[in-house]
């Protein structure tokens, strides 16, 4: 798997709303109404990087989700990153 190029991550951003692109990943940063909430996000987008064989790097305080991703095989952001980040703006968005 190729890593896309810098001007292509960009672009496909403009789709993904609170997403950016820097340090070699695409990262967003998720409040959720208390931490019940968004360890409950975390469980659901967790069985799905699992089916993807892809899993995110993460940080959690409460109700806050930092989500980074990158491909390291491919050392930078792949379709892979983004067929995931598409996955998890489904669950936070049902």
């Amino acid at each position: 798997m190729r890593p896309l190029q810098d001007e292509e991550i960009k672009s496909r951003l403009e789709k993904f709303e609170g997403w950016s692109f820097n340090e070699n990943a695409i990262h967003t940063t998720l409040e959720f109404e208390n931490f019940k909430e968004a360890f409950a996000a975390m469980t659901r987008i967790a069985f799905e990087a699992e089916a993807q064989q892809h899993h995110p790097q993460w940080y959690n305080v409460y109700n806050t989700l930092e989500i980074s991703l990158s491909t390291h095989d491919a050392e930078g952001v792949t379709d892979k990153d983004f067929k995931l980040a598409e996955k998890i703006e489904e669950i936070i968005s049902t």
